[in-house]
Parts: structure tokens; C-alpha cells; sequence
């Protein structure tokens, strides 16, 4: 089939015409594209490609599925509903340009201002995707001018001589409406007897410069060289570049840029040789929200582009790939940003003011650049979580896949201090969770920084717990760690939180016994006696100590209820005297520093750090531990300590409730008493199983039991002995840190919604009065306390 005109390569009202950009050129084939889901695949797949082309592309897509779905839309209303679903999926096509979110907020906004009849409302949608096509156009002849102008300049050479350019990827007629953005600046310099040459890079892995841009440059017969992209720093030693033009598919508020990989190297071979380097973009692939590069987004291509050609396989099987789709330059490497208002300079600080370069052009305010993260965070939100799960193969296939992205939505549900958590439901029953952490405490906001690598350690923390004991850990199906995301199962209803039900008065038969499992399982399982000494060094040392929260931990729990503090709060004026004894207390004081110390010193197992009623999910019949951001290697007790704690904690908070709660009183204690029976129970026959070790690298080494033939049974008695001590010992720690977490929970920064539940805050400050009479108890008395004394201890003080 012969190639047709570049005027050709079009888009038209009624039928939108996509170049099959995989054949040229030397077949050039169109397809027509009558709706929103195969234009998806078509932008996805990269048969339409370029920032502008792309938004241009879908916006055009939409005006053919409205035209012929005009008879079905009766009201402006309809519309509006019809453009939101067919936009919100295409936006997931690409994360990466900027051009194709703002074109689908543009015409969302515009259907959603409309009223009247469906049909006027269709024609004014249409209006407005074509109008994008004629502006798209208009604008490039500008970049055009303004590029040639600037390039010049830059070069330094005699006005009107010509000059030698080199680009990369494609950004012309193929990429944008017509004219283009880079290769728009060579046209421009072309057309007024300033290209002397213009060189294009091969483009790998897709090749788009050596399929696209040569094709371009050939058809219009410019002077022109298709070089591979290892060649361009070749060519700049030899002063054959100029000047170098690129296009744009992001570009941040300081003015770093994210383009076609291969980009950055360019850059940077470019400011090696003096040659001035140039981003060619539209206004509208400025993005003053985004602070920097760093928060990008960078899309994953698949490895085959790189594994294969022309289908066949060419690299070894089993090796891995990274094949991104973009890369950041940084904007001291860029001279200049060329767009269709004019030239971003940079400011005296070596950076590109975008935002206020956007307003002053636009005549409106730029959007203030959102929280910045780490190297390739973005924070995201109940809208960019579905972009974001749409862009994961591995998250979109959980839910069903990436076409079904229009039906998808996300309902923010964390209740927790730290994180913000995301249901992303598929519309058809199916959902995953989805975590992230900001880098900040949540409850106090930006004031509080907190490192992101949190993330790392629950993600670790949740996959090793869920190898211990995968019938109450939910599996991880995804840890992002640039993104700090976790991706993980979702607990689907009737499982709620915990804390939830205790509060409804719900009694879960099975939890002390699922609980102890867990505990047993994971606590056991991590430790010496399980692993041997020396791999619970190396594990230790692998895993970190999680040091941000581990602080944290210590300045809530350990510092700050003993102390005059901001973050302390309490039932004022109700507890004044309560909050007040606290800091006074010396032997409360002395106690909380011995716990502090084992806290800090004592690394025997990977514990969850935080294990509380808000830490659970359960139904009558299953549980689960969620939430392992606090993990870190510390005493067993700390864990057992923690649950028990807000066991006592909602057995205090009943008697601030309406109605008979003595059976939710009377279930309580008994999952404190099951709980550590369970336990204690589990943990020693695993030691039994597991533990005696026929070497020195455990804990226990059989060669310490073994006194001889005939003695077996002193040996036993030995290891039973041991053993006996060894649980009593965890046993002093749980009570010595239930009561400091009960304590805490009471006047420190976080409280329970338990307590806190309580309307009436006479009632909410007598039961909270016993909750730290009864922690104060435990932490001074645990080395006398069974558990059956504790359970009897808070029946005597609620009495």
C-alpha cells in the first residue's frame, strides 16, 4: 500500500484514523477506531504515540463514541456521566504524559458545566475535542518559531547561518496533530534557511526515531542522518551537533523532564561538549503540580521490546530486564523550554520557575507542586490510586485487567496514625488494598517528617510473618518501594476491624486462639531458637532496626506520657490529676526506663511492633494481623504486651457503654487468658519440635541436655526447667509493656476508639482512671503477676 501525505495523517469528525506506526514505513496501513476501549489499546500499545497526539487521540475518540451514542443521552446530565466513565479509562492508557490527564480533565469539566438537552451537550463536548486538534496545530507553529529563534541564538552562530541539530524519539506530524514539537523547531529552521542538518536518534528499544522520525525526515526530503543512540556522543566529539531539541512528555515545576528513554544521556554527552540542550513542549505538558522529576511516575515497558526482534528472541532466556519508557533530565542540563507562549529561562538558582512562567502566560494561577517524596514518589489520592494500579500489570491483572479501568473506584479507609490506605474496588466484586506511606506522620501532618523506608520494613515484615503463618497474615501481591506502596489481599466483608466489633459488642470465639497461633508462630519462628544465633544476626542485620519508628516508638510509649509534652493529651479536666501523678512518679518512672532499655537492647524475634485491636481483621471464624510498619527485631513481650493491652483497654471502655455489657466483659478476659495459653503452649511444642538443635547454633543445643546414657530424664527436666524460666520471663515483659502501652493510650498523642467512643466524658474518665490504675499495676508488679492474677486485678479495680 502506497504511504499517503503527511496532510493524510489526520483525525476527522465521524471516524477517527490512527496511524499503525508498527509498519512504517515501509507499509503504512489505517485503522478505524470507533470507540473509547480500542483507542485505549491502540495509545497503550503505542500505535498512538507522543504527548500530544496522545491526548489529541483520545479526546477525538471521544468524539466519535458521543456521536454515536447522542441518541441515548438524553440530558446534559447523562452526558456528563457517559464523558467521565469513557475519559477516567483512557487516562490510564499512559501515566507518564501530562498532555493526556489534562485534556481529560478539560473536557470532563467542560461536560459537567453543561446543561440543557444531551444533544446540545454532545455538540458542545464534539466542539471542544475538535477545537483541541486545530489548537494542537496553531501551537506547534509556534513552538516552531520561538525554538528556531532560540536555538540560533544559542549556537552563537552568524544570523541566518544554518545549523546541525540532533533529536531524539519522535515528535512530529506522527506524534502531534500536525507540524510538531522538536522536530516542529527543525521544520521551522528549515523553512527559514537555518538547517544546515538534522541527525535522529535510532530510539531504542521502539524504535521510534529510526522508524518515525528517519520516515519524516526522508518523506520531506530534509538533509538528514538516522545515527544509533550510542553514536550521539561520537558525533558531538566530532562537532557535527549544534544544538540538541527534544520533546516532552512531563516536565516538572523546577523544570526537570521526563521524555523518551535515552533522553538523559543526551543531556548529559551534551553538556560535556558544550552543545546547548532544548525540551520542546507544549504549555499544557507543563506541570506545576509535580515538583520535581523525582516525582514522576515512569512507566514500565515489557521486556519483550528488549528480549526480541521482529518476534524472535534474541537474549539469553532467564535474564532479567528494565526496560522504563522514560527518564528524567535534570533541569540544570536544559537550556531552555520552548513552548508555544515563549522560552522558560532558568531563574538564578539554576532551575526553571514553571509555575509562575504558567500563570503569568495563562493568566491563572498555577497549582502549588504537591507533597515531594523520595527519588520517584508521588502522593497519591483516591483518583491517581486508580491510575496507579491501572499502570502495574500485576495490580490491574488482580483486578481483572487495565480495560476494565472505568468501573474501577477507591475508597480511602485508613483510621491508623501513620498511613493512608485504599480500597480499589473493580466494580464486579473484586478489590485489593493498596498502602501508602507519606513521609510524615499522618495524625500530625507535614510538621512530623517520617522516612518513607518504613514502607520497606512492614513490606519485609508482612511477607516474612505471612511465610510463618499464612493462615492469619494476608500475602503481599506488590511492594513499590520509589512509590512507598504496598499492593496487598483484600479481606473482603464480613471481615471489619477488630476494634470495630469489640466497640459493637461483637464476640469473636476464635480470636485468642488465632491470636496465640500468630504470636507463637511468628514470635518462634524469627528467633535463635528457631534459626540459630548466627542467622538471627545476619537477619537482624538485613533487616534493619527500623529506626524511625523504633524512635518514634520510644518518644510515645516510653518518653512522652511521663513528661510534659505537646503531643500529650487526655479527658481534661477529668484526668488533670491522673496526668499529673505520671510525671511525678518515680517508680513508674524507673520502671518505664528498665522497659525502654530491653525495648532497645534486646533483638530476640521480628515482632509487629504494633499489635493492637486496629491491627486486626476478623470474622467470627477468621482473623488476620495487618499493618507491620512498627516492625522491628525487640523483646517477645512487646507484641503479647501490646495485645493484651487493648484487651484490658476495651474491657475498661464497657462500662462506658449503654445496655448490659457483661458478656462482652466476661469474653475479654477470657481471650487474655486463652490468648496466653495458646501461646504459651504453641511456642513450647515448636521448641520441642524445632527448637534443641544437634549443634551449637541454637539457643538450647542438645549437648546441654544430654548428661548420658540412663539420664534422660534429667535431661528433660533440665530443658523443662529452662523452658518454664524462659516463658516467665516473657510473661514479666508482656505485663510490664501492656501497661505502658495501656498508659500511653490514656495521655499520650494516640488514643483508643474505644475510650475515646465514650460520649460522656465522666464515664469515658472513670473507666480511663482504671485503665491507668490497672497499667501503673502492671508494670510494677509483673514479675509477680500470672495471668490469672492480671484478669483478676482489673475485675478488682473496675469493682
Amino acid at each position: 500500500m502506497a504511504a499517503p501525505t503527511l496532510e493524510a495523517i489526520r483525525y476527522s469528525r465521524g471516524k477517527l484514523q490512527l496511524l499503525d506506526q508498527l509498519k512504517l514505513p515501509t507499509e503504512t496501513v489505517f485503522m478505524d477506531v470507533p470507540d473509547c476501549d480500542v483507542c485505549w489499546t491502540a495509545i497503550k500499545d503505542m500505535n498512538v504515540r507522543g504527548a500530544p497526539a496522545i491526548a489529541i487521540a483520545a479526546a477525538l475518540a471521544l468524539a466519535v463514541e458521543l456521536d454515536g451514542a447522542k441518541a441515548t443521552l438524553a440530558t446534559a446530565g447523562d452526558v456528563c456521566a457517559f464523558v467521565a466513565t469513557k475519559m477516567d479509562h483512557l487516562n490510564t492508557s499512559r501515566p507518564t504524559a501530562v498532555n493526556l490527564g489534562e485534556a481529560v480533565e478539560r473536557i470532563k469539566k467542560l461536560a459537567a458545566s453543561l446543561d440543557g438537552s444531551g444533544a446540545d451537550a454532545v455538540e458542545a463536548v464534539i466542539a471542544e475535542c475538535e477545537g483541541m486538534l486545530a489548537a494542537d496545530i496553531a501551537n506547534n507553529r509556534a513552538i516552531g518559531s520561538f525554538g528556531a529563534d532560540a536555538l540560533c541564538a544559542a549556537v552563537g552562530k552568524p544570523a541566518g547561518a544554518p545549523i546541525r541539530v540532533l533529536t531524539h524519539c519522535n515528535t512530529g506530524s506522527l506524534a502531534t496533530a500536525g507540524f510538531g514539537t522538536a522536530l516542529g523547531v527543525v521544520r521551522a529552521l528549515r523553512e527559514t534557511d537555518r538547517l544546515e542538518h538534522i541527525y535522529c536518534n535510532e530510539t531504542r528499544p521502539y524504535n521510534q526515531g529510526a522508524r518515525l522520525t528517519a520516515y519524516e525526515i526522508a518523506f520531506e526530503k530534509m538533509p538528514g542522518t538516522l545515527i544509533c543512540d550510542s553514536a550521539a556522543a561520537a558525533l558531538m566529539a566530532k562537532g557535527k551537533v549544534d544544538a540538541v531539541v527534544v520533546g516532552a512528555d512531563r516536565v516538572a515545576d523546577n523544570g526537570d523532564t521526563a521524555n523518551k528513554i535515552g533522553t538523559y544521556n543526551l543531556a548529559v554527552s551534551a553538556a560535556y561538549h558544550d552543545v546547548p540542550f532544548f525540551v520542546a513542549a507544549p504549555i499544557s505538558t507543563l506541570d506545576p503540580s509535580t515538583a520535581k522529576g523525582a516525582d514522576i511516575v515512569i512507566e514500565d515497558r515489557p521486556a519483550t521490546e528488549i528480549t526480541h526482534s521482529l518476534g524472535k528472541r534474541v537474549a539469553a532466556e532467564g535474564i532479567d530486564v528494565w526496560n522504563p519508557s522514560f527518564d528524567v533530565t535534570p533541569a540544570a542540563l536544559i537550556a531552555g523550554i520552548i513552548t508555544e507562549k515563549g522560552v522558560v529561562r532558568k531563574t538564578a538558582s539554576g532551575d526553571f520557575a514553571v509555575g509562575k512562567f504558567v500563570a503569568e502566560v495563562t493568566g491563572s494561577d498555577a497549582p502549588a507542586p504537591k507533597l515531594s517524596g523520595p527519588p520517584g514518589f508521588v502522593a497519591l489520592d483516591c483518583d491517581t490510586v486508580l491510575d496507579y494500579c491501572a499502570a502495574k500489570p500485576e495490580v490491574a491483572a488482580a483486578l481483572g485487567g487495565a480495560e476494565g479501568r472505568g468501573a474501577w473506584s477507591a475508597k480511602e479507609v485508613g483510621d491508623g496514625n501513620i498511613n493512608f490506605v485504599y480500597i480499589v474496588s473493580n466494580g464486579a466484586g473484586g478489590a485489593i488494598i493498596v498502602k501508602q506511606g507519606l513521609p510524615f506522620v499522618r495524625v500530625v501532618g507535614e510538621s512530623w517528617p517520617l522516612t518513607q523506608e518504613r514502607v520497606r520494613y512492614e513490606a519485609e515484615a508482612l511477607m516474612i510473618a505471612h511465610g510463618y503463618c499464612p493462615q492469619h497474615v494476608p500475602e503481599v501481591h506488590l511492594y513499590d518501594a520509589p512509590m512507598s506502596v504496598i499492593v496487598m489481599r483484600y479481606l473482603e466483608p464480613p471481615h471489619i476491624i477488630l476494634r470495630g466489633g469489640i466497640i459493637a459488642g461483637t464476640v469473636y470465639p476464635k480470636l485468642a486462639a488465632h491470636v496465640g497461633e500468630y504470636l507463637a508462630t511468628t514470635l518462634f519462628g524469627s528467633s535463635a531458637l528457631a534459626i540459630g544465633c548466627e542467622a538471627l544476626r545476619k537477619a537482624r542485620q538485613a533487616f534493619g532496626q527500623n529506626e524511625d519508628m523504633c524512635a518514634l516508638t520510644e518518644q510515645v510509649i516510653f518518653t512522652e506520657p511521663y513528661a510534659k509534652a505537646d503531643n500529650n493529651h487526655w479527658t481534661s479536666p477529668q484526668l488533670d490529676d491522673a496526668a499529673a501523678a505520671l510525671r511525678t512518679d518515680s517508680e513508674l518512672k524507673s520502671a518505664i526506663c528498665s522497659l525502654k532499655r530491653r525495648f532497645a537492647c534486646d533483638g530476640a524475634a521480628l515482632l509487629h511492633g504494633d499489635l493492637h485491636t486496629g491491627s486486626i481483621m476478623c470474622t467470627e471464624s477468621t482473623t488476620f494481623v495487618i499493618d507491620h510498619e512498627f516492625a522491628f527485631y525487640g523483646p517477645l513481650g512487646f507484641d503479647i504486651g501490646a495485645f493484651l493491652a487493648n484487651l484490658f483497654l476495651a474491657y475498661f471502655a464497657q462500662d462506658g457503654y449503654e445496655g448490659d455489657r457483661s458478656s462482652q466483659r466476661e469474653w475479654l478476659l477470657a481471650c487474655v487468658k486463652e490468648t496466653w495459653a495458646t501461646f504459651e503452649r504453641r511456642f513450647v511444642q515448636l521448641w520441642d519440635e524445632r527448637g534443641v538443635s544437634a549443634g551449637n547454633a541454637g539457643l538450647t543445643p542438645a549437648a546441654l541436655y544430654d548428661a548420658g546414657a540412663g539420664a534422660e530424664g534429667d535431661a528433660a527436666a533440665a530443658l523443662r526447667a529452662h523452658q518454664a524460666a524462659y516463658m516467665r520471663e516473657v510473661l514479666t515483659d508482656s505485663f510490664g509493656y501492656a501497661g505502658a502501652k495501656m498508659t500511653r493510650r490514656v495521655v499520650g498523642i494516640a488514643h483508643v476508639a474505644d475510650l475515646e467512643s465514650i460520649k460522656d466524658q465522666d464515664a469515658r474518665a472513670r473507666c480511663e482512671r482504671r485503665a491507668l490504675a490497672c497499667g501503673r499495676r502492671f508494670m510494677l508488679e509483673a514479675k509477680e503477676l500470672s495471668i490469672e492474677d492480671a484478669v483478676a486485678m482489673a475485675e478488682e479495680l473496675r469493682a
